[in-house]
């Protein structure tokens, strides 16, 4: 059998094994999910429009899902959904994939069924931006090339196990997918038993870190690393810990703070009451964040 031919039975082989677990989101095709339990959809939240969403199946069955839960900072959403005779996919493993290993990509078609495509991956630990604005570190760019419209597809191994969530295109003929690792897999079960992840949200409004440094030199103020704080929301955890427009974040949570990046990420991973340091014109502060505002899911 010649390359091409085994090439050609691959992709045939996958198709066939994955094709009926790949649905569409949305009315027109909006955006690509897999079934990855009974009665469970995973797609990506930048496809969602609001709480219903219609779901589209590779025999062209049309069912009413209702948002399970989202993730719009990991850009990751799960659909409670009748998935009828569709069977979850088998979950590999993202962790091991590695520059050329070859996968093939699968998405909802606008006219029904699924396309399937092939590629290798070309980088990993790549990053880039969610719906919200964050970043999302640890994605895989690969070559399988992907229609508009199939964000929140597979992207799958030779042996037909799910390998990645495809997510976003990326210059021509790059794609990004986000690796079915242990820690997707962990953040998704939670999703599909109605778990929206909460971060604590500062209630700050910040400039980025060049903006600062050239105000601090404006008024011979030393240049420090950090984030500059435009504007605070009354009744915020920031109003609360007496930050104050004009302040520079240097550390939170006893990390490092040199853009907003950084911030979000130290954010993201702690729970008031924490310490946050801060530069007030030349004098270095140490403020507590309590809990008295509350946890809720949202930007700095």
């Amino acid at each position: 059998m010649s390359a091409i031919e085994e090439l050609q039975s691959a992709v045939a082989s996958i198709a066939e094994r994955v094709g009926p677990s790949i649905v569409g989101i949305g009315r027109g095709t909006r955006g690509s999910g897999i079934v990855f339990a009974p009665g469970k959809v995973l797609t990506n939240a930048h496809n969602l429009r609001g709480d219903e969403v219609t779901v589209t199946f590779a025999d062209g069955r049309r069912v009413l899902g209702s948002v399970a839960a989202f993730d719009g900072d990991g850009d990751l959403a799960v659909i409670d959904v009748e998935t009828g005779n569709a069977a979850a996919l088998e979950w590999g493993d993202g962790d091991a994939l590695a520059v050329g290993t070859p996968v093939f990509g699968a998405g909802a078609s606008h006219g029904g069924g699924t396309r399937v495509t092939f590629g290798l991956v070309s980088a990993v630990a790549r990053e880039f931006r969610g719906p919200g604005g964050r970043r999302i570190d640890g994605s895989v760019e690969h070559t399988a090339p992907l229609a508009p419209g199939s964000s929140g597809g597979g992207l799958f191994g030779a042996d037909g196990r799910l390998v990645g969530l495809n997510t976003n295109r990326i210059g021509e003929g790059f794609y990004l997918a986000l690796p079915a690792t242990a820690g997707l897999r962990a953040r998704v079960d939670a999703l599909a038993r109605g778990e929206s992840p909460k971060r604590a949200r500062l209630g700050v409004a910040v400039a980025p870190s060049h903006v600062a440094r050239r105000m601090r030199r404006s008024v011979g103020l030393p240049e420090r690393d950090g984030v500059l704080v435009r504007g605070v929301e009354d009744g915020s955890l920031a109003d609360a810990a007496g930050i104050e427009a004009g302040d520079l974040i240097v550390e939170v949570g006893g990390r490092p703070i040199t853009d907003a990046d950084d911030l979000f990420a130290a954010l993201g991973a702690l729970e008031p009451p924490f310490e946050l340091k801060l530069v007030r014109g030349a004098d270095d502060r140490t403020v507590m964040v309590g809990a008295a505002a509350g946890r809720t899911p949202g930007d700095a």
